[in-house]
């Protein structure tokens, strides 16, 4: 598969007033976890979409997600 024939969703990361970071995917609705560090949000946001992506599509195997990220403004 190339690059391009993955899906690709917008993240929103937030620093937690208590210390480390939330996200949140709009276009998962309630889709959203945190972590205490930048490396353990990412593991988990690929964990709840992997999940809800399962879910949805109404299969027990692994939904492959391309970790792949973007950090900025604008995209």
């Amino acid at each position: 598969m190339q690059l391009e024939d993955y899906m690709k969703l917008k993240v929103v990361v937030h620093e937690a007033e208590e210390g480390g970071f939330w996200a949140e995917v709009p276009a998962i609705p309630g889709c959203a976890t945190q972590g205490d560090t930048f490396e353990e949000l990412l593991a988990n946001l690929y964990e709840a979409v992997e999940g809800y992506m399962s879910a949805a599509r109404g299969v027990a195997h692994h939904v492959s997600i391309v970790p792949t990220l973007r950090v900025g403004t604008g995209f």
